[in-house]
């Protein structure tokens, strides 16, 4: 994460109100330390925000600098929820399509077709369709239902939900017609990290639950392309899993199938490339093993902007310099280049890369080492340091695990 701060004598802080009229506006001095993060923080407000107010267009600061702050003594109130009829909704800072997919009850991937989106980066100001063009709002029908069928929710009379590879929170909640924060207050989670094989406790009854189904027979240890060019989909299955698997792209895959998008059902066939599909590298854990074992011999190494060396990292210069050094031949690329070079893994592990979004910037903006038990290693802007997943900021901006391809 970029910050910039020149380090002078201590001064004394010092803020202030005018008024105008009816409109009140707050004034800060920049205190020897000072960041625009601890800034924005302390008056509830954001590095956009304050770089807007002040016509800003970096984020170096320096102590005695009067900066313009939003006057934390005036209410504030939160942007209220769209109508449940409304088709569009014009994206706000801070926004992501997951928050948005949750505020009218639908999913990413449909979000992503109904606006032509290939990923998952919006802007504010931006003008969403939160409804299938033509149709009503998804918050007020019922969402569209996949032409190949999606396994039905496995419920309990006691209103419980087995965790299935590839679920998440915010695909529960449209099969329940719940919501992601509903279900994290019924299980008291702090965090949207769910893993296969735990129960969660979901709205419903027992005239809800699925036939128990017959046990399934036990899956290959690597799917095989029903002669040579097509690959049924599991549960669990992704874009991403299924090119890394045929060594593509999720591109190619989109190109050879004519899809517009990137949601796909179990049971649905793609076409790919026709070749032998190879399992994972003998060599993929000794990889993860040497990452981990290399990052941590490197904690207290100072933030440096750009930095790839030993001398100095930030965020991606670390990975660059650690994967290297473990015997992974990478290109020095940012946090984002780093997570379209990687694919989401449901189960995470020692050794695996966590990615965070709209930090200092839109989209993609952060990502460390995962070292496992909610903790991992990054180089923050106080230089390579153990973080904890379920530390509140990090929760609020953490994006997915992911792996190397």
């Amino acid at each position: 994460m970029k910050s910039s701060v020149v380090r002078v004598l201590s001064t004394s802080a010092v803020v202030s109100v005018a008024f105008t009229g009816t409109a009140q506006a707050a004034t800060y001095k920049v205190q020897s330390g000072d960041t625009l993060t601890k800034i924005a923080k302390m008056h509830q407000t954001t590095v956009n925000q304050l770089k807007t107010l002040n016509n800003l267009s970096s984020d170096r600061i320096y102590a005695n600098q009067v900066l313009q702050v939003p006057d934390v003594s005036v209410s504030v109130s939160s942007p209220q929820p769209a109508p449940a009829n409304a088709a569009t909704y014009t994206v706000m800072k801070g926004d992501a399509l997951i928050k948005i997919a949750n505020r009218f009850n639908v999913t990413v991937g449909e979000l992503q077709q109904w606006n032509n989106l290939s990923g998952t980066l919006i802007y504010a100001g931006q003008v969403l369709n939160v409804s299938a063009p033509g149709g009503s709002s998804s918050s007020s029908a019922p969402a569209p239902q996949p032409s190949a069928p999606y396994p039905a929710p496995q419920t309990s009379s006691s209103g419980e939900y087995m965790i299935v590879s590839g679920d998440s929170l915010s695909k529960i909640a449209v099969k329940f017609k719940t919501t992601v924060q509903e279900l994290k207050s019924l299980n008291g989670l702090t965090s949207d990290l769910i893993y296969a094989g735990k129960t969660l406790k979901v709205p419903g009854s027992s005239s809800a639950a699925a036939p128990a189904p017959a046990a399934p027979a036990p899956a290959p240890t690597a799917p095989v392309p029903a002669s040579g060019s097509e690959y049924v989909i599991q549960s669990g299955d992704s874009l991403s899993k299924i090119a890394a698997k045929y060594g593509t792209t999720v591109q190619e895959l989109k190109a050879l199938n004519n899809l517009t998008y990137d949601m796909i059902y179990a049971g649905q066939k793609l076409k790919v490339p026709s070749q032998t599909v190879t399992s994972p590298a003998p060599s993929e854990s000794s990889l993860a093993a040497q990452m981990v074992s290399i990052a941590n011999s490197l904690k207290g190494v100072p933030y440096v902007w750009g930095g790839s060396s030993a001398s100095g990292f930030d965020c991606s210069g670390f990975i660059y310099y650690v994967a290297n050094k473990a015997g992974k031949s990478i290109g020095r690329y940012s946090a984002e280049g780093y997570h379209a070079r990687s694919y989401y893994v449901d189960q995470p592990q020692p050794g695996d890369l966590v990615f965070f979004e709209n930090t200092y910037k839109q989209g993609i903006s952060h990502m460390g080492i995962y070292l496992g038990n909610n903790q991992f290693i990054h180089a923050s802007d106080d230089g390579v340091m153990v973080s904890s997943l379920q530390n509140s900021y990090y929760q609020s901006h953490f994006e997915g695990f992911k792996r190397f391809y």
